[in-house]
């Protein structure tokens, strides 16, 4: 049996973003990000949109575990300025499995080590870096998710997100 398709419009991904936002700057803890990280394909676009509210820089990194095979983007700026106390919002459409936003973790602590040469900081991913996606899947395998508009549970109901921006392929 294939996934229900379930779709999402323009006004609800406003509406969503602008829920973390709120997280953020409101209910939150006084975080606010230096730049903002929007992962690829899905996450560029709330993360533009955070970036323009916050008015802080938006960065892109190129994750692609799922759909293809090219090897993801490794950063090391990214990670050294984490390091240096800089504040990173790292933004998705959907934490699904959680594969992508665990590669990032590992590969930025690893990052890390390297800059240090071989002395193993740490970085301190509660005070500087924080994630935020529009959409949490909660069977995901990575359960550090900063900030989140809705729940689903694909175990219990199996769906496919379609985001507005992917509407015209999935139809």
């Amino acid at each position: 049996m294939a996934d229900k398709k379930v779709y999402y419009n323009w006004q609800d991904i406003e509406d969503m973003t602008s829920d973390i936002i709120q997280q953020i700057a409101v209910d939150g803890d006084g975080f606010k990000p230096d730049y903002v990280v929007g992962l690829t394909r899905g996450g560029l676009i709330p993360a533009t949109m955070m970036s323009h509210y916050f008015q802080v820089p938006m960065h892109t990194l190129e994750i692609k575990l799922r759909d293809h095979a090219t090897t993801p983007e490794s950063n090391k700026w990214m990670p050294q300025d984490a390091l240096d106390g800089k504040k990173i919002l790292i933004v998705d459409d959907i934490n699904d499995t959680g594969e992508t936003l665990a590669w990032i973790k590992e590969d930025w602590n690893n990052s890390a080590k390297f800059y240090e040469k071989g002395k193993s900081p740490e970085i301190n991913w509660e005070a500087n870096i924080r994630f935020a996606v529009l959409i949490e899947n909660e069977p995901s395998k990575f359960g550090e998710v900063d900030y989140v508009s809705k729940f689903i549970n694909k175990n219990e109901n199996p769906q496919w997100i379609v985001y507005p921006w992917e509407e015209w392929w999935a139809i």
